[in-house]
C-alpha cells in the first residue's frame, strides 16, 4: 500500500473523520464548503485514500520557504487571486496533455463567508470538457468525501442548481462561514462565463 494512502487512513482513524464516495481518476474536483484550513487536509486525505495524486490551486502568498517546496510536492499550483494571468488557459492545455489530471479547486476562493463563488472551476470545466466532481467536507457528520460527477452543460443556472442541491446539506468544518453556491454570472446583470 502506498505511503500516502497509509497516511490518509491513519489520519482519518486518529481524527475521527471518515471518507465516503469514490474519487475520480481524472477531472475537476470542487472542494466545498471551504470554511477552514482543515478542508485542504481533509480533501487531500480523501484523494490520497483513493490513491489519486491531485493538483490543487493554492494562493501564491503561501509559496514562501520552506512551505513552497512542500506545497509543490503535494501538487499545489500557485495562483494569483487578484488576476489569473492566463492560469485557466494554462490548466486547459495541461489537462489536454495528460490522462490522470485531477485538479482540486476551492470554488469559494476564501475561507470566509462569500456571496459568490469564483468562476474558474466552471470555465475550466467548459474549456476542457473534463467532468466536474463535487467533493465535500461536512463538520457536523465528520465526513469528507466525493459526491456526484457530471459534465457541465454551459447552462450556468441549471448546472449551479445541480451543485446547490448537492451542497444544501453540507456545512463545512466551520458552518457559520459556509455560503450558498452561486456565481455572479447567474445574476440578471452578471457577466458571461
Amino acid at each position: 500500500m502506498p505511503v500516502r494512502r497509509t497516511l490518509a487512513r491513519l489520519l482519518f482513524r486518529l481524527s475521527g473523520w471518515r471518507a465516503v464516495g469514490d474519487a475520480p481518476r481524472s477531472g475537476l474536483f470542487i472542494g466545498a464548503p471551504h470554511t477552514s484550513n482543515w478542508d485542504f487536509v481533509l480533501t487531500l486525505m480523501v484523494l490520497w485514500n483513493a490513491e489519486v495524486k491531485p493538483r490543487m490551486l493554492v494562493k501564491r502568498e503561501l509559496f514562501w520557504w520552506p512551505l513552497g517546496p512542500v506545497l509543490r510536492g503535494l501538487g499545489a499550483v500557485p495562483t494569483d487571486r487578484r488576476g489569473a494571468g492566463g492560469l485557466v488557459q494554462r490548466l486547459v492545455e495541461e489537462a489536454a496533455g495528460t490522462e490522470d489530471f485531477v485538479l482540486v479547486i476551492a470554488a469559494e476562493g476564501t475561507r470566509r463567508r462569500t456571496d459568490h463563488w469564483k468562476t474558474g472551476f466552471y470555465r475550466l470545466a467548459l474549456g476542457t470538457g473534463l467532468p466536474l466532481t463535487l467533493g465535500f467536507v461536512d463538520g457536523p457528520t465528520r465526513t469528507a468525501g466525493v459526491g456526484e460527477t457530471f459534465v457541465v452543460t454551459g447552462d450556468v443556472r441549471a448546472d449551479m442548481d445541480r451543485i446547490r442541491a448537492f451542497y444544501a446539506d453540507k456545512h463545512g468544518v466551520r458552518p457559520e462561514r459556509a455560503g450558498t453556491p452561486r456565481l455572479r454570472e447567474e445574476e440578471p446583470d452578471g457577466p458571461a462565463v
